[in-house]
């Protein structure tokens, strides 16, 4: 299912709004274009009306990493999602839009502003990724928004939330990783502390928090009536994910030097080893059971080694641990450790993960239009499964079609190009 193609936010309005207007919403169905509409949300309903999140439309603001994630876990999960691009924009550099819609708007215009501000007035969920004041300036402020549309979610995901000192400054994962506390509790011993890539900021304490608290707040209006704003801030949203070092400060877990703890890779059974072919294995052998199962393939006994837990030892014994793994190669080590409880497996290249027997038989990674291997949702849901489309919309590939969902007039819609306030880049059929 190509691009979001079948998703259709002006149509799940529809009954929404037949009920608090007294039948406009069927009048809207009706004329030039109501029948490829009706069988396309037929279609719709027949292939994806089975999600948890169907019915639910969304206008994104089109940004970079945590708000496109936040944005495609929606999609994914059967969203309608309307990302709004800018004029000119050469491509999705995200890469993260999976089963959108692209609409490309000039927001400097004051049209391009009255546009967007039509879909919001229709909308679910409104997403939007700048720093504070951004939207305020553009009139798409949560004020005037909430006033205009009384059940929207107006969810602002930035680095540094929308009050503070730092909430109109510039900033990266690394930025607010590092001012949550928690970068400071990464990296090896007697090295700096090091970003694990710009995973835990952008996209676990910003993305999927901000899409946790549309979640909620979506619930919660379903009591209420009404929308709120979410403020979701990466800085708050890390250290909260990462709660469980504050809750266990005072335990001994991390009272030695960053990298020398039983979990930030100072033990030797929590750690990864290089094997003879250059490739690694990764060990989490943690309770006594494990740990000892992880001395037996390794050779060893373990009445000729000290204790576990013996930390004074431990440098020791990572020696010890690394020369054995260097003798095997990782496949070799997987012929000893598979289907054991000695918590010792393969790390997996992006080349390989697909292809492991588990994930196979799970069908966790899933293949595009365009043969490029990804994660497939997750979780998995029993009864109303994601199913992610199988490509990127192109930017302003739906500009026409959304806004004729949105009553706006060929007419005006010819015209809004001309004034070069919308962009239109149809996708061609290759015959």
């Amino acid at each position: 299912m190509g691009g979001g193609e079948t998703r259709h936010c002006a149509d799940s309005a529809a009954p929404r709004r037949r009920t608090r207007e007294g039948g406009r919403g069927r009048a809207a169905a009706s004329g030039p274009g109501g029948a490829r509409r009706a069988l396309l949300s037929q279609v719709h309903a027949e292939t994806r009306g089975a999600m948890a999140l169907r019915g639910v439309c969304v206008v994104e603001l089109a940004g970079l990493a945590p708000g496109p994630f936040c944005g495609m876990i929606l999609a994914d999960f059967g969203a309608q999602v309307v990302r709004v691009d800018r004029p000119g924009a050469g491509g999705d550099v995200s890469h993260l839009s999976r089963g959108k819609r692209s609409l490309v708007v000039d927001l400097k215009r004051p049209r391009g502003v009255t546009v967007v501000r039509r879909l919001c007035a229709r909308a679910d969920v409104v997403l939007e990724p700048f720093r504070r004041g951004v939207m305020e300036k553009l009139q798409l402020g949560p004020q005037i928004l909430l006033k205009e549309n009384p059940k929207l979610i107006y969810a602002r995901l930035s680095g540094f939330g929308h009050s503070g000192s730092f909430s109109t400054v510039a900033g990266h994962d690394i930025n607010y990783l590092a001012l949550s506390g928690v970068l400071s509790k990464l990296g090896r011993s007697g090295e700096n502390p090091y970003a694990p890539l710009n995973l835990l900021a952008d996209f676990g304490g910003g993305g999927l928090m901000c899409a946790l608290g549309i979640m909620m707040a979506l619930f919660e209006r379903t009591r209420s009536g009404k929308g709120q704003v979410i403020d979701a801030s990466m800085v708050e949203g890390t250290a909260y994910l990462c709660s469980f070092l504050w809750k266990t400060q005072k335990t001994g877990l991390w009272e030695q030097p960053r990298g020398e703890n039983l979990l930030d890779g100072g033990a030797p059974f929590y750690t990864t080893y290089r094997t003879a072919d250059g490739e690694f294995m990764a060990v989490g052998a943690l309770e006594p059971q494990f740990y000892e199962m992880l001395i037996k393939g390794l050779g060893l006994k373990s009445d000729e080694l000290p204790s576990q837990m013996s930390m004074s030892d431990w440098p020791q014994m990572k020696k010890k641990f690394a020369d054995i793994f260097a003798k095997k190669t990782k496949a070799e080590w997987c012929q000893i450790f598979d289907g054991t409880d000695a918590c010792v497996t393969p790390v997996l290249t992006f080349e390989e993960v697909a292809h492991h027997g588990h994930n196979k038989e799970r069908g966790s990674f899933i293949t595009d239009g365009e043969q490029a291997v990804s994660p497939r949702p997750a979780p998995l849901l029993s009864n109303t499964p994601a199913i992610p489309s199988k490509r990127d919309p192109f930017v302003g590939e739906h500009t026409e079609e959304i806004l004729k969902e949105f009553g706006v007039s060929q007419e005006e819609i010819d015209q809004l190009i001309a004034d070069k306030i919308i962009e239109s880049n149809k996708l061609k059929a290759s015959l």
